[in-house]
């Protein structure tokens, strides 16, 4: 009897963004999860992390999902659905760049806490979109930081010139804390390639 080998990865085409956050894009039906993370009683610092994807050519992608998950302010991870609701918070949320002004993408969540004690807070970022047979992962973390960024394994372990790309700027705002990163597929006229893990 031969053994089944997983299925491939099929993400080409536009139908991800659509089937994974319908409410975002229209339709009547509910989404499992969404870009709003954090409830108004979820305890730590609320921000919006906002920002646009960008192709080899340094065209926005207006088809692209993005998924993120993330520690809540004190480090620690959402375990279950009762926690998320005692929290406020879920941990884990999608948004799709086809709804937005000029294909961006936009969360409410919280400023997440370390892990452990050397390691820099940081959001971690899946993304699928046209073109890829397979999603792509990678992370964010935070320019008012620098202390903490500077000690963390990961961001060491690459070059210093690629570093710039994990980092989400903070913007002024009169509505909280506001944090931008663009996430570019290739290097273009408009940044650099961000720096993808394989996982």
């Amino acid at each position: 009897m031969s053994k089944l080998q997983q299925t491939p990865s099929q993400t080409v085409g536009p139908y991800f963004a659509y089937g994974l956050t319908p409410t975002q894009y229209g339709y009547d039906l509910p989404s499992l999860f969404s870009p709003v993370l954090a409830q108004p009683n979820a305890r730590g610092e609320h921000i919006r992390i906002t920002g646009q994807v960008f192709d080899g050519a340094g065209q926005t992608v207006g088809d692209a999902l993005i998924e993120i998950s993330q520690l809540d302010s004190s480090g620690q991870p959402v375990r279950t659905g009762a926690d998320a609701r005692a929290l406020g918070f879920t941990g884990f949320g999608r948004c799709g760049t086809g709804m937005l002004a000029q294909n961006h993408y936009a969360f409410e969540t919280l400023k997440p806490g370390a892990a452990q004690p050397g390691e820099a807070p940081f959001i971690n970022v899946c993304l699928t979109m046209r073109g890829l047979l397979s999603h792509t992962f990678t992370r964010i973390y935070f320019d008012d930081e620098a202390s903490a960024n500077s000690s963390d394994a990961l961001l060491a372990s690459l070059p210093p010139d690629r570093r710039a790309t994990l980092i989400a700027r903070r913007e002024a705002s009169g509505a909280g804390p506001v944090y931008r990163f663009d996430i570019h597929m290739q290097d273009s006229a408009h940044g650099r390639e961000t720096v993808f893990f394989d996982l």
